[in-house]
């Protein structure tokens, strides 16, 4: 039997909830103690995999009454989402960042399966083929770019 680590539980988990409402509020101890975890491990979860690259906004307020709101969001829906995207990419991304966003525009049925291979096939590593990391993720948050502004007028 496959084993499941702990983070992919937690995210699991989180997921789950969101198929059933538009978005959720956390209390990060509530979480960890659910878990068996360190607060930090929360922190990890969401930050690494719900990101706007990920589909998800996330807005935390801390304190006595703090909570961590994570809601799902359809990339196109809000052209503010697609400039946070885009803000989020920067000057340069990297190739397992690049894969989230498509991943996600793909989920949010905004590419077919066929845009994203040929999204991927382009802005994958061996096609660049750029010695340079930095000026290889900056070709690549370029393309992705470019490509982001092409779908804000997708019909």
């Amino acid at each position: 039997m496959e084993t499941q680590n702990v983070s992919d539980m937690i995210e699991q988990y989180l997921k789950n909830i969101l198929q059933e409402h538009q978005h959720i509020e956390i209390r990060r101890a509530e979480i960890a103690q659910q878990f068996d975890v360190v607060p930090s491990q929360i922190n990890y979860v969401i930050k690494t995999r719900f990101t706007i690259q990920n589909g998800y906004l996330v807005e935390s307020k801390r304190g006595g009454g703090g909570y961590i709101r994570i809601a799902k969001v359809r990339l196109l829906e809000d052209n503010q989402v697609l400039d946070l995207l885009i803000a989020a990419i920067g000057t340069t991304v990297s190739q397992h960042d690049a894969i989230a966003v498509v991943q996600s525009l793909f989920e949010d049925k905004l590419i077919s399966p066929r845009e994203a291979s040929l999204i991927l096939s382009t802005i994958d590593k061996d096609t660049l083929r750029i010695h340079d990391t930095q000026t290889e993720n900056a070709m690549r948050a370029r393309i992705l770019i470019g490509i982001l502004n092409r779908l804000r007028f997708k019909s």
